[in-house]
């Protein structure tokens, strides 16, 4: 439901500028902001949506609301030019109430690793500062690479990366956590299902038995408690759970190469578990999965 504070807004409520420093933007949702403000054009920015707290610039902007409710009255007073909106995050109804009181709507995408740099690139453009969007991008770009280099020969270990526990939500093949998992070397065990961040059950996991368990810090300290009753799970046995930092892996910016270390270190770590751990003779029953290490070196 979209809330209305206040008077409705009445006619064009953009503005007719000749230079892209003049142009006034508004973003909904917190990592489009700080994309605006990755491309340098954060003195363009006037709104923000709620939970936008980076840059610590982005905080002290007036905030027009979240995804679900907006207050229209506060957006008319700042006038945007241009309203950047999440593609996959932006409810479509919410859209079309923007576009239908005359707001300019730019959507945005930023579901996989390269739409980040595409993102970089469009909001470049959009707000006259391609130069520097397009160094941004790159920069991205090189430190993907650097990682996937870095991680080419790693053993593949298999990985469940766990959204939430109540209902128990986990990621897709297609969305960026699993594209870090795989530059890591790791093994989505959920990668075919369909929809981007997947509703499953207990017994899916213990079905597919993953060797590492992932989880970011927003989903609280008991996040893998529910899991100590399955002694016999790998990620168990091996003592692989580690949380992500929320910060950084949640929101699809550049800062995604901050979470990328802090995941490879993870299954690196857990690489090193389960060669303490395993046997060096017994066969795997999951394609892809290395169930025998060799012996330590002593």
């Amino acid at each position: 439901m979209l809330v209305v504070c206040g008077s409705p807004a009445t006619g064009d409520t953009g503005h007719d500028n000749d230079g892209a420093g003049e142009l006034r933007i508004v973003t909904l949702s917190p990592h489009l902001a700080e994309l605006v403000y990755t491309v340098g054009a954060g003195d363009l920015l006037v709104g923000v949506s709620a939970y936008t707290d980076y840059p610590q610039a982005a905080t002290r902007l007036p905030v027009v609301g979240d995804a679900f409710n907006l207050d229209l009255e506060q957006l008319a007073l700042l006038e945007p030019d241009i309203l950047l909106a999440w593609e996959t995050g932006t409810p479509a109804h919410v859209l079309d109430v923007l576009r239908n009181r005359g707001y300019r709507v730019e959507t945005v995408k930023t579901t996989s690793l390269d739409d980040v740099a595409d993102a970089l690139l469009r909001i470049g453009s959009l707000a006259g500062h391609s130069s520097a969007a397009a160094a941004a991008a790159a920069d991205f770009r090189e430190g993907l690479a650097q990682i996937a280099k870095a991680h080419a020969d790693a053993e593949p270990i298999t990985v469940f990366y766990q959204v939430s526990a109540r209902p128990l939500y986990t990621v897709n093949g297609k969305h960026f956590v699993s594209e870090l998992v795989n530059l890591c070397g790791g093994v989505n065990i959920f990668a075919d299902l369909g929809g981007l961040a997947p509703a499953i059950s207990v017994e899916a996991v213990l079905d597919r038995d993953p060797e590492v368990m992932l989880a970011s810090t927003d989903a609280g300290e008991s996040v893998f408690d529910e899991w100590d009753r399955w002694t016999d799970m790998a990620a168990n046995r091996y003592g692989n759970r580690f949380m992500m930092p929320a910060n950084d892996i949640a929101r699809p910016t550049p800062r995604l190469l901050i979470a990328a270390k802090a995941l490879c270190d993870a299954l690196d770590e857990g690489r090193r578990n389960r060669r303490r751990v395993l046997s060096p003779c017994a066969p795997s029953r999951f394609p892809g999965r290395i169930r025998c290490a060799p012996a330590p070196v002593r």
